[in-house]
């Protein structure tokens, strides 16, 4: 299984160059090299609604209208709960918001590895329809060679692929080490409600 679906953007800022420092300015450049390792991180997000235009609580089936004035139908499944709750003119809204963090630390001796974790939640009986969901994944990689010649680097992931990437700011080639670890968490989150449409 492929972990690097996420690393070309590692490119936007990373690698170094070996460092050595004499044993009295040892523990103060240490610390400082930790704090200089190169870190990035992004978000960006969306929000969109839509008018319901038309329901039948029996059959489920709702047709709602996009702001560019297209309409869509669709079934509301067995799992969206208070469909009784939503008349034509309310507002169906969905949020969705990605991000992306990445930083470059000192193997600490946690090694590569990658996990995950899925949150979801649903509106409470009685209340207006909502579903909200969360999917987290972390993957740590490992610096395994830094060629400042070519302005490249590559990086060990938990399945043990070795993979070559091109570093985008080339200042930051020398602000790691061979051995660092790539940390690279990706959050998507969905959330989605139903609005009454306020009185003209």
């Amino acid at each position: 299984m492929k972990y690097f679906k996420y690393l070309p953007i590692v490119a936007l800022f990373s690698m170094a160059a070996f460092a050595s420092t004499t044993d009295e300015k040892a523990a103060s450049a240490s610390a400082e090299a930790v704090m200089d390792k190169p870190s990035f991180s992004a978000s960006q997000s969306m929000t969109v609604s839509a008018v319901v235009t038309a329901i039948d609580h029996d059959t489920r089936v709702v047709t709602v209208r996009k702001p560019d004035g297209e309409d869509l139908t669709f079934t509301a499944s067995a799992e969206v709960r208070n469909l009784p709750q939503v008349q034509v003119g309310d507002v169906l809204v969905a949020e969705y918001v990605e991000s992306v963090s990445i930083e470059v630390m000192p193997d600490d001796g946690m090694g590569t590895d990658a996990a995950e974790a899925v949150a979801m939640g649903r509106a409470e009986e009685g209340a207006m329809p909502g579903f909200a969901a969360m999917d987290s994944k972390i993957v740590i990689a490992k610096v395994e060679e830094i060629n400042l010649e070519l302005n490249t680097f590559k990086l060990k992931g938990p399945d043990g692929v070795v993979e070559e990437f091109v570093a985008r700011n080339p200042d930051n080639l020398r602000r790691s080490e061979v051995g660092d670890l790539v940390v690279i968490t990706t959050t998507e989150a969905v959330a989605i409600s139903v609005e009454h449409q306020p009185a003209q």
